[in-house]
């Protein structure tokens, strides 16, 4: 067998085990430890190469930048679990409610929202699920169109600062988070119009889609309804000023940023005298296991990254990239179409960490602004979230819809959004100013 074949047999039988089932982090550090034994045994792979896995381990769980990850998701925990995402969605509903597809548009508000405060799609699109699917079915909303809203403005969490997949991108392309995160608010808010732009339109066209609520409905509740749009509105859109504010003119860093936010979430669920031990515990396991999670595909990634490249496959990938017909263009071409198709079947996690270090070297050998970059590949593996058959929005939002919604429904839903969704990938392609206008020296 010969050595320039193993690295690419490497990732054939990586993503073979990945598509049968195997845990990615286990079927990524499997397969390093396979052919670091293979490749040794035939004579081309140093097995002392394997001794600097445990410093690169200590480097991982000794890097910074990655603490913002427990901040950001334990903040967005918080938040639902102590129900102030829930007020937050049922007085908006109240707001919109009188338009026809106001509930629709109530939800793609609320999710801008909780993407910007908690930037967890679960608990989003869960939260969203539970409180206002039942009320948009009993007023005879489209179950398509009401799947597809709540599914799809769930995933803005991904887009819209402070973003979990913006922080692992920031350090899987060695960029500054917080210059990923200038980069991404305009596309991240873009998106959301072009949402709300989609129910404006169907609720228009079709008026058996999306109808207002009744005005018997409405009469009660807008007695004082302006007090409590303002008691549940302004403490989150605070807790975001702060979060953002601090890292967008450099007061703090996006840990320091995230700790802000941590505490300032508990702050706002005490002052409620919702943040009982139940709903802190409730937060605090599920960011252990979220981040443990995290941690265990980055260890395993970084164990096959350092085989992989002790085979030279790196040096086979950067080839193969920078030797696609049409330079940029070709990579940009081929990243997409690869990130989109993976993301009808692995999670955005799992592609950021086995895809994403593939893909930089090259982008950076041939001059692509790794910021853009960055904000390019983030809106890309937002489709990851909708793109069935593992879409893992729409697996949330099964858990908690209904006997009576199937999941073709679901997925029909989901369709128009993740076209609009290709839309907006390609305003940030074509429209690099959406992204770099908010960074510094432009």
């Amino acid at each position: 067998m010969s050595a320039d074949f193993l690295g690419p047999l490497m990732f054939v039988v990586a993503f073979g085990l990945i598509f049968v089932g195997y845990p990615v982090a286990f079927s990524l550090g499997g397969t390093a430890l396979f052919f670091g034994v293979l490749g040794t045994q035939l004579g081309y792979f140093e097995w002392a190469l394997l001794l600097a896995f445990p410093e690169r381990t200590f480097g991982v769980m000794s890097n910074y930048i990655l603490l913002a990850v427990p901040f950001f998701i334990f903040m967005g925990l918080v938040l639902e679990k102590s129900r102030l995402a829930e007020d937050l969605l049922r007085t908006v509903g109240q707001l919109f409610g009188h338009l026809r597809g106001g509930l629709a548009l109530a939800v793609v508000f609320v999710g801008a929202l909780l993407a910007a405060a908690t930037g967890v799609v679960g608990a989003s699109v869960v939260a969203m699920g539970l409180i206002s699917l039942p009320v948009m079915l009993r007023y005879k909303y489209s179950p398509e169109l009401a799947t597809g809203v709540i599914t799809a403005s769930g995933t803005l969490g991904q887009i819209i600062p402070p973003s979990i997949v913006l922080v692992v991108l920031a350090d899987q392309l060695a960029v500054s988070v917080g210059d990923l995160f200038r980069g991404a608010l305009l596309p991240g808010l873009l998106l959301t119009l072009l949402y709300a732009l989609y129910v404006v339109v169907v609720a228009t066209l079709d008026k058996n889609a999306a109808p207002a609520l009744p005005e018997a409905e409405l009469t009660g509740l807008r007695r004082d309804l302006m007090r409590q749009v303002a008691i549940v509105l302004l403490p989150p859109l605070l807790l975001i000023v702060l979060v953002l504010g601090s890292i967008f003119i450099g007061l703090a860093t996006p840990s320091e940023a995230g700790a802000l936010g941590a505490v300032g979430a508990m702050a706002l669920a005490g002052l409620r005298r919702r943040l009982g031990l139940k709903a802190l515990k409730a937060a605090l396991d599920g960011t252990l296991e979220l981040t443990t999670m995290v941690i265990f595909l980055l260890l395993g990634s970084t164990a096959f990254a350092l085989v992989f490249r002790g085979l030279d496959g790196d040096i086979w990938i950067e080839d193969l990239l920078t030797g696609l017909p049409g330079g940029k263009v070709g990579l940009l071409i081929v990243a997409n179409l690869t990130i989109f198709v993976l993301g009808f079947f692995l999670d955005f996690f799992e592609i950021a960490f086995i895809i994403i270090p593939l893909l930089a070297p090259a982008a950076r050998i041939l001059g692509i602004d790794m910021v853009w970059f960055g904000v390019m590949i983030a809106m890309n593996l937002q489709t990851s979230f909708l793109t069935p058959p593992f879409g893992f929005a729409l697996f949330y939002l099964r858990g908690v819809t209904p006997p009576s919604i199937r999941t073709t429904q679901i997925y029909r839903g989901v369709l128009p959004f993740i076209g609009i969704q290709v839309v907006g990938l390609l305003l940030v392609i074509f429209f690099p100013d959406l992204v770099t206008v908010l960074l510094e020296g432009n």
